[in-house]
């Protein structure tokens, strides 16, 4: 082991050494980038690839050669951070920048593609980021324009090619077609892939040919199956707001397609029929009381194992080797999670293991199967340190209704009852909130001595299709009402203090949080909204929203409300239509350049409390938008956040 203290000595003077802090730790410590990041294996296991940064400096793309122990620096820039990567083949890679907004008229740098090899050279610019590329022959033609997005398409690592796509005459009503596209990141050179028309989501097999894609027009979807003989099969319209039953969604090495399917009300794993396009037999997996979203791991020659999320992250291992080695890691980590991964062809030895907790940050290590020698690379956040972080457990309590509420309950370090709480709601809304994993916010908080509550209500993905269904038109009603009863859980449980919680959330859930003040005010002492939908009707307003109309029309019309036949509905629960009832402390932050949760509704339910709420606090990032890319900001707003809560959650006159 003295060899690998050495290498990653070297290593960790790249990054940054971790160092002892005390309790707790600064904002910083949980709100700046990782030091150490994104780690992926090489498709033939002999390298790791990296994000690392050490302080006061842009994060960095570096790739470690396991057989000799060297790291190497690949790519980077001194104004913008590498803000993601993906390995094309053994010896080469594509990374690409976070986004960079500046100067006064929303002038954006997007982030580009870029090729290198694992050795720092054979550079080649694949897409712009908004600027001329100018080569010594003049325009490089074959530079894509900015904003192709590169596609997640499984594979062994054996050629040259990654795929990318394009929104064809995006318009504020409609996104007629998008443009798939297999590039080739030595010649910069792509190839249209011919598919279906209106098709806007895919199924790639290993040789990066199309096998099953999903159309939608009109608010009607289908999938289409790629035939053995060369043709499209056609499977019938489905409502794609609720879902079809079933999606294909990966075929594995020895030609299995497996796709999602109901059962009982729940999403579960399935062997699909080739020719249908529909399950058979048993699932796969399934968890009662929860969705299955299944990444499927494999390597050249099989399938090895489907990874996901329940209350927890699993791997549910097919192959038993990958289970002795599973359960073999975690004996010598015991108190974490541990993702592993394994090369996808070749001998290699080196398995990469990802280990977290909820209350520790990612910690990455390398283990060696030959030696069976476990070394750890690094941490995300080495000033963390888990012991001193809050215990998360997951609970179902019953709403109102007697629809079971998934929740998630932090409690500080050293626990207690009657504590000071935050309530945290998710954004969305639809989509899958909390689970157990590090937070930096939960943790955070945590530290500060607060208890964190994050309710899944109703219309949150992850529980079911009746749980998600029962929150079409709720905004500001049942979801509302489901908020209100998890705290009513945690009060009656004992573990809040009830006169001494704050409502807190981003985007849908800092709408959550204005409502709360509005409509339950009594229950909470303050409230905490960032980049907060202000009033639901400004979301259908072509002139604040990024959603065409076709989203607005089909999606949202159903799901939030129709803005003309619900006008009344939803002027009802709009929290700028209910400013003059917010009369408790409040936080607003916005991004100035947020074009999904425009400024506008900051600003104006602002002016709406200056004349009867003295105590509103108002924060713009202008070079932000729908959240905080750049951790200056996400360290500034959580100071402020640290030292509202602090104000407003103290102790009560004569209960100290």
């Amino acid at each position: 082991m003295r060899k690998w203290s050495k290498v990653f000595g070297v290593l960790c003077a790249l990054l940054q050494a971790a160092s002892t802090v005390a309790a707790p730790a600064p904002v910083e410590a949980f709100f700046r980038d990782p030091v150490f990041s994104a780690a992926e294996l090489s498709p033939d296991g002999r390298r790791v690839a990296m994000l690392v940064s050490s302080k006061g400096t842009r994060l960095q793309l570096a790739v470690l050669d396991l057989e000799t122990l060297k790291p190497q620096a690949v790519a980077g820039d001194a104004e913008r951070d590498v803000a993601r990567f993906h390995w094309v083949n053994d010896q080469r890679l594509v990374y690409s920048y976070r986004i960079k907004l500046t100067g006064p008229n929303l002038t954006d740098e997007g982030p580009g593609l870029f090729a290198v090899s694992v050795k720092g050279d054979e550079n080649r610019v694949l897409m712009a980021t908004g600027h001329a590329f100018i080569t010594a022959g003049g325009v490089d033609s074959t530079v894509l324009k900015p904003y192709h997005l590169l596609m997640d398409v499984p594979g062994f690592g054996m050629g040259d090619d990654v795929h990318v796509n394009k929104a064809g005459e995006r318009s504020t009503k409609k996104v007629d077609y998008i443009d798939v596209m297999r590039l080739n990141t030595r010649t910069g050179r792509s190839k249209d892939i011919e598919l279906p028309l209106h098709a806007h989501s895919w199924v790639f097999g290993h040789d990066g040919e199309p096998l099953a894609v999903m159309s939608t027009q009109e608010g009607q979807s289908r999938w289409h199956i790629w035939q053995a003989d060369g043709r499209w099969a056609h499977g019938a319209l489905f409502d794609p707001v609720v879902g079809g039953g079933y999606s294909p969604q990966y075929q594995s090495p020895d030609g299995t397609l497996y796709g999602a399917a109901s059962a009982q009300g729940f999403a579960a794993v399935y062997v699909f029929d080739r020719a249908t396009g529909r399950p058979v037999g048993k699932p796969v997996v399934a968890v009662p009381g929860f969705d299955i979203r299944p990444h499927f791991i494999a390597n050249d020659k099989k399938l090895l194992g489907i990874r996901f999320t329940v209350d927890a992250e699993l791997t549910q291992w097919l192959d038993e080797d990958m289970k002795a080695l599973q359960a073999g890691l975690d004996k010598a980590l015991p108190t974490t999670a541990n993702r592993l991964s394994v090369p996808r062809h070749g001998d290699s030895p080196w398995v990469l293991v990802q280990a977290f907790s909820d209350a520790q940050p990612t910690i990455t290590y390398i283990y060696n199967r030959s030696t069976r020698k476990l070394a750890r690379l690094g941490q995300s956040l080495p000033d963390i340190q888990a012991n001193d972080g809050g215990q998360t457990d997951f609970h179902r309590v019953p709403a109102r209704d007697g629809l079971p509420l998934p929740v998630y309950l932090t409690l500080p370090p050293g626990g207690g009852k009657k504590l000071p709480m935050v309530v945290l709601v998710h954004g969305g809304p639809w989509l899958r909130g909390a689970d157990w994993r590090f937070d930096p916010e939960v943790q955070f908080l945590a530290s500060r001595g607060y208890a964190v509550l994050q309710p899944a209500f109703r219309g949150s993905t992850g529980y079911g299709q009746k749980h998600f269904q029962a929150g079409f038109g709720q905004w500001g009603l049942s979801m509302q009402d489901d908020v209100m009863d998890a705290l009513r859980w945690a009060v009656d449980q004992g573990h809040a203090d009830p006169q001494r919680v704050c409502i807190a959330g981003a985007s849908y859930g800092g709408y959550a949080a204005l409502m709360g003040l509005a409509r339950d005010g009594a229950q909470f002492r303050c409230a905490v909204a960032w980049v907060a939908v202000s009033d639901p009707l400004l979301l259908f307003d072509s002139t604040w929203t990024e959603a065409t109309e076709e989203v607005r029309r089909y999606g949202m019309a159903r799901m939030i409300g129709d803005p003309k036949a619900d006008a009344a509905q939803l002027n009802a629960v709009s929290p700028l239509r209910q400013a003059a009832r917010i009369q408790k402390p409040l936080l607003l932050a916005y991004g100035g350049w947020d074009t999904r949760v425009a400024i506008v509704h900051g600003e104006q339910l602002r002016d709406a409390l200056k004349p009867h709420n003295p105590d509103v606090e108002w924060v713009v990032y202008r070079e932000e938008g729908h959240g905080w890319a750049q951790p200056d900001n996400r360290i500034d707003f959580w100071t402020h956040v640290e030292k509202f809560l602090a104000r407003h959650l103290a102790p009560a006159e004569g209960n100290k």
